[in-house]
């Protein structure tokens, strides 16, 4: 597997728009907040370019691919954890549909390229 610059990736690029705007907003939610849901959805959305960032340096596609999984699963829980912000109120409406908008692409870039990956097993 020959290595790729994860950095150029559009993949990457978007996820870490959406990890940019997930720190964005969670500095308007509540002190008490700063050891829970601040800090797990901030954890999981770094997740998601790291395990990218890894995944693209392993030497199996098998490896990486396991990576890539991990990365899907840590979209999904910031995304629930993004609901759970909405319903605590701790962002608006708006707030959330902005973000689904880049949850979506992330979603789509990343199926796309854990697809692609399979195919090269």
């Amino acid at each position: 597997m020959g290595f790729l610059n994860y950095d150029e990736l559009d993949v990457w690029k978007e996820c870490r728009k959406l990890v940019s705007e997930i720190y964005r907003i969670t500095k308007d939610f509540p002190k008490e907040e700063m050891y829970g849901l601040t800090n797990q959805l901030r954890r999981s959305s770094i997740s998601i370019i790291s395990n990218i960032a890894e995944g693209t340096g392993r030497n199996t596609t098998k490896d990486s691919l396991q990576l890539f999984y991990i990365s899907r699963g840590s979209l999904f829980e910031s995304e629930a954890q993004l609901i759970v912000a909405s319903d605590l109120n701790y962002i608006s409406e708006e707030q959330l549909k902005e973000i689904y908008l880049q949850l979506t692409t992330c979603k789509k870039l990343l199926n796309g390229f854990i697809n692609y990956h399979k195919t090269k097993l």
